[in-house]
């Protein structure tokens, strides 16, 4: 294994938020509590904050439940006990994609182990937990995923799965057509243990949430990842207070987003989650699904009355609901975080960008509700070049940010290298050439004797004959190398930069994990180093056995 840095400035589509908050936090301050470099203030924070031992027992009970229910090892049920005991946390989280989803699930579990082990040797005592988003609804994002095919194709993999329209997907249930896609994905692996996992834990009656708590707990068994599933029933009663908080605030949350969006946009940053004058933190279950619940005024006090969907409701009913089914209530993307540190002893939370940004907001509803901010960090980022594509990389001259610029230019990169522009130009230039000497020749040839003007002719038509065959063998021979450069250019967009993404956005974490065992995970941990924030460019040296 190889590694080598990428800043992110060089990466596009990097928002400037993002790239400031890594190289240039002072410019981004104002909007965060902690700079990214965790060793230098981890002791600080665990000191900062107060977690009830009423709230610790209450939390430590669920996720001995939920993670002896998963299937975790001993290691994970160890760190449970030292949750109980007093440890600390840091978490992260994710949609339940299928089949774990996108290669990054991956790195942020294993970012979520390395920050909890260097806060353990540094005298925190801290164990990684990994959030499964249970309650989103979005169920196009995680009913499926990408794999690589034959001939550097990408493959989607897609389970038909439904449920209630915008239900949250953790209650989407497989029944017999999960068999087809879980044969679909090993016939691609091949004989491996991932593919055997995959038999374990994608089948009916799981849901796209147990299925992927089973995979991670397999995966992650040596590592002692916590994994907490958010639509837990007791989960939601614990939260409560913060559920009930945010509709007593409605309208004081709302204008403090309002005003930090418009200090992002002054900054000269964007906002992530755009925030209207009537939102509010909570979504609410009706007839199964998923319903936004939104302020209305009507010239009465602004967080007076609220609307569920059609429905509308006064604030009393609405706590009065709040307090007597939690469950049926759950956190938007700006209040998630704020319940996660509610429910967890939290000195902080590793994520991508988008999640750096959405923390740029959500701080203000944090110092509202529990009077601190949680630190964000960057995850772990790389991309993975398999032989394969290292190979053509080689070949064709050219490096991993060349791919950047997308598939055309790509292609007419690799064609640089193996097509030379001058070829069509010395086939004209012979062809003239051939012309003028054999015109000179003709020429001298009348006034030296008519009669092998004819000659002359012939001579001159083979001539320009043999060099028009073999212009018409040239073209063909550029034509199939026109072909094979757009298929390795196909190849390498697809295995490097997908869709115009990041590797580790698009293509699933389970096939690198099929291609090179479990083993992959201790590499790309070793390669981890917490206070260096530069996207990762891994070159592996052969695929297992």
């Amino acid at each position: 294994m190889k590694t080598e840095c990428l800043p992110y400035g060089q990466i596009p589509h990097t928002t400037r938020l993002f790239a400031d908050f890594l190289s240039h936090f002072p410019k981004v301050q104002q909007f965060y509590p902690r700079s990214p470099l965790f060793s230098e203030w981890f002791k600080e924070e665990a000191a900062s904050f107060r977690y009830g031992d009423d709230r610790r027992q209450r939390m430590a009970a669920i996720l001995e439940r939920q993670n002896q229910n998963f299937g975790a090892g001993a290691k994970t049920l160890e760190n449970v006990a030292r949750l109980r005991n007093g440890a600390a946390v840091v978490v992260t989280g994710q949609q339940v994609g299928l089949f774990g989803g996108p290669a990054f699930a991956l790195y942020k579990a294993l970012t979520a182990v390395k920050l909890a082990a260097e806060a353990t040797a540094g005298g925190v005592d801290c164990v990684p937990v990994f959030w499964l988003a249970t309650t989103d609804h979005d169920l196009e994002e995680v009913n499926h995923t990408f794999v690589p095919g034959a001939e550097g194709t990408l493959v989607k993999l897609a389970t038909p799965s439904q449920g209630v329209t915008d239900a949250p997907v953790g209650r989407v249930t497989f029944g017999p057509e999960i068999e087809a896609v879980v044969q679909e994905a090993t016939s691609l692996f091949g004989d491996s243990e991932v593919a055997d996992v995959l038999r374990e834990t994608y089948r009916p009656g799981e849901t796209l949430g147990s299925a992927f708590a089973r995979l991670f707990a397999k995966l992650f068994s040596d590592w002692g990842v916590i994994l907490l599933d958010a639509s837990d029933p007791e989960l939601h009663a614990v939260a409560e207070p913060i559920y009930r908080a945010a509709i007593e605030n409605a309208a004081q949350l709302d204008d403090a987003l309002l005003a930090r969006g418009r200090e992002l946009e002054a900054a000269g940053y964007h906002q992530q989650v755009k925030v209207t004058p009537s939102s509010t933190l909570l979504f609410a279950l009706r007839d199964g699904a998923r319903t936004p619940i939104h302020r209305r005024s009507n010239g009465k006090p602004a967080d007076d009355e609220f609307v569920i969907g059609e429905e509308k409701i006064s604030k009393a009913e609405l706590l009065r609901q709040i307090a007597a089914r939690p469950e049926d209530f759950s956190a938007n993307v700006l209040l998630r975080p704020v319940v996660e540190d509610f429910l967890l002893p939290t000195v902080a939370y590793t994520g991508g960008a988008a999640e750096v940004a959405y923390f740029a907001q959500t701080a203000v509803v944090y110092e509202a509700l529990l009077g601190r901010v949680t630190p964000i960090l960057p995850r772990f980022s790389a991309t993975i070049i398999e032989p394969k594509p290292q190979r053509l990389l080689d070949k064709y001259g050219v490096g991993f940010t060349d791919l950047f610029a997308g598939p055309g230019q790509l292609r007419e990169t690799l064609a640089r290298h193996v097509l030379p522009s001058e070829l069509q130009i010395a086939f004209d230039r012979a062809k003239e050439s051939v012309e003028r000497s054999m015109a000179s020749i003709r020429e001298s040839l009348e006034r030296l004797d008519k009669t092998l003007l004819e000659a002359s002719d012939n001579a001159a038509s083979k001539m320009q004959h043999q060099l028009e065959q073999l212009r018409s063998r040239a073209a063909r021979a550029e034509l199939r190398q026109s072909e094979m450069v757009g298929r390795h250019a196909e190849m390498l967009s697809n295995a490097l930069y997908p869709d115009k993404a990041l590797q580790e956005r698009e293509v699933a974490g389970v096939y690198f994990l099929s291609r090179y065992g479990r083993e992959l995970l201790q590499d790309l941990y070793g390669a981890m180093h917490t206070d260096c924030h530069d996207h990762q460019v891994i070159t592996l040296e052969q695929a297992s056995a």
